[in-house]
């Protein structure tokens, strides 16, 4: 079997390139970067290296690659034929690629090929799977969606592994944590007879995508945004801050708190706090070391009114249940100045330029509750003295 999978970085080859070939796979990558592509296609397999002791390798064969700016044409015939289509690029590159895979699926249908295909997104994002659906459909037409709709499958997926920035000349080598976990919303598969070993299948995934966003997303960014604020450059240093771990701790007890009123028929109280207390470790993991520049990227998508930190304060509200350490640590996201982000940037621009709660509105899209634009007014406030 062979899968075509966007995204031949960190994530792609550490995790998702990984685990399909475990299972069997051959991996088409496809992705823009030269230096990866023809690397790929040069030796046709990588490491990668697991950071815990040991630092066991695992060995990566049958992949090659596809340079979508140059060969869009090599990535519709892989489409044609492929077994599965994945992707691991990022949620606001999914819109950028969904015409190839448009014209991908066309062709496929065209020449007859109806065996079942799902398009699995794995990206940091609720729905993506979904999203990227909408955005392929929009470039499909009218006459080719029925067919579509027949054979394709756009399963959501939750996925999970920490792959810190990479230092290594070798451009294919990747260093990952031991830890992993991928879960694929089974009711919207068309192909069920493909089942991955080291992947779990769930009839209803918003639970597991948001125990996974609510609190390893949520969780990480506390502590870059926490061990910003006090000076701290790695992930590493932040986190062995007592007041960075007890602020990450705090912020995973509000969450757990909704997690729990949410899908309690799912998640005992003891399951969470367990599942809590594993990220914490991993957060903790002397093998990684990860930069909080790289981790606090983009803060104006992470405050976003769906991402890991409004949406748990809106619904925590909601419930009148605590939200402050969330909101604390919201108030620190705008003080977040990396030269190198160009999101960072813009949002201190804004800030300058632009009345605060005018500002907390625009990234939050908070319009309707000027009670909890003030309150993150008020913790920005506190944060910057």
């Amino acid at each position: 079997m062979r899968a075509v999978h966007f995204g031949a970085g960190n994530i792609g080859r550490g995790f998702i390139g990984e685990t399909l070939n475990d299972n069997g796979f051959g991996v088409d990558f496809v992705d823009v970067n030269e230096t990866i592509i023809g690397e790929l296609n040069k030796r046709g397999e990588y490491e990668i290296e697991l950071a815990a002791p040991g630092k066991k390798r695992i060995h990566v064969t049958d992949v090659d690659g596809i340079n979508n700016g140059k060969e869009p044409e090599k990535v519709i015939d892989a489409i044609k034929t492929t077994d599965m289509i994945t992707t691991a690029i990022g949620p606001k590159i999914l819109p950028i690629i969904a015409p190839l895979i448009a014209q991908g699926l066309t062709a496929r249908i065209k020449a007859g090929n109806t065996q079942p295909l799902d398009v699995i997104a794995c990206e940091n994002m609720i729905g993506g799977s979904q999203h990227l659906k909408e955005d392929v459909y929009s470039h499909l037409d009218e006459a080719i969606k029925p067919q579509v709709d027949q054979y394709i499958g756009f399963p959501n997926a939750a996925v999970d592994r920490i792959v810190p920035i990479q230092h290594h000349d070798d451009p294919l080598f990747v260093s990952v944590e031991d830890f992993k976990e991928w879960v694929i919303d089974k009711s919207q598969m068309k192909n069920q007879a493909i089942t991955l070993k080291g992947v779990d299948y769930a009839e209803d995934l918003e639970p597991y995508i948001e125990r996974k966003l609510f609190s390893v997303n949520t969780g990480h960014a506390t502590v870059a945004y926490t061990g910003k604020s006090l000076g701290y450059e790695t992930i590493g240093d932040a986190i062995n801050d007592p007041q960075v771990l007890t602020q990450v701790k705090k912020v995973l007890g509000e969450t757990r708190t909704l997690l729990f009123s949410k899908w309690h028929e799912i998640f005992t109280e003891k399951s969470l706090e367990n599942y809590h207390e594993k990220i914490l470790h991993r957060f903790q993991n002397p093998y990684i070391s990860d930069d909080i520049a790289r981790v606090g990227r983009t803060p104006i998508r992470k405050l976003g009114y769906d991402e890991r930190f409004i949406r748990p304060i809106r619904e925590l509200k909601e419930r009148g249940l605590d939200y402050s350490a969330l909101v604390e640590t919201v108030g620190r996201i705008y003080l977040f100045d990396e030269p190198g982000d160009s999101e960072s940037q813009k949002l201190q621009e804004m800030l300058r330029d632009d009345d605060l709660k005018q500002v907390i509105v625009a990234t939050t899209g908070l319009r309707n509750d000027q009670e909890l634009v003030n309150e993150i007014a008020a913790a920005y406030q506190k944060a910057k003295k």
